[in-house]
């Protein structure tokens, strides 16, 4: 064999390590809107940018609490804005820059957009010790349902299936 099976849904994995100069303004633009949300007192301490052929399509930050909305966190505030801009749902050939380390929503959530790359400064150890610690919801997601604090409950599976049966048998559905 002479490499990994090419699949359109996951690409090949992104071969460069290099970072160079440019990813280091746009990942300081990233620390820059981390910081002014503190000190504008909109949210968290984070921030993110979404880049495409050279230049910033999209910015976001931490606006949790000020939108009241537990998913607004800056990598899917950037990302949902590039999708706007980009007018597709997907991030192909774009790279995403953050100030810390996703979290596991903003890391999968940036799995299904596909970007090329994702950077970022801070790492989970260091959200942590600001009080920003994952590891609860990694611990969580590695555990079997059964033995997880919040109750999950699969039930109505058959009828269920009937929703996966409509999408099937749909001739004009849009693939991701």
């Amino acid at each position: 064999m002479s490499g990994p099976i090419e699949d359109p849904k996951h690409p090949a994995r992104h071969s460069s390590t290099e970072v160079g100069p440019t990813d280091a303004a746009f990942m300081e633009r990233a620390i820059a809107l981390a910081i002014q949300n503190v000190l504008s007192g909109n949210g968290g301490p984070f921030g993110a940018v979404v880049v495409k052929d050279g230049r910033i399509i999209a910015e976001g930050t931490n606006l949790v609490t000020t939108n009241n909305d537990p998913t607004a966190h800056a990598e899917i505030v950037a990302l949902r804005a590039a999708c706007r801009e980009l007018k597709n749902f997907q991030l192909t050939g774009c790279d995403v820059y953050s100030s810390c380390e996703p979290c596991p929503m903003c890391l999968a959530a940036l799995y299904w957009a596909r970007p090329r790359r994702i950077l970022f400064a801070g790492t989970r150890e260091d959200a942590a010790l600001a009080g920003f610690d994952d590891s609860y919801i990694y611990d969580q997601i590695a555990l079997d349902m059964a033995k997880r604090d919040v109750a999950m409950h699969h039930f109505m599976r058959e009828h269920g299936q009937k929703a996966f049966h409509a999408w099937k048998q749909k001739s004009d559905k849009v693939e991701y």
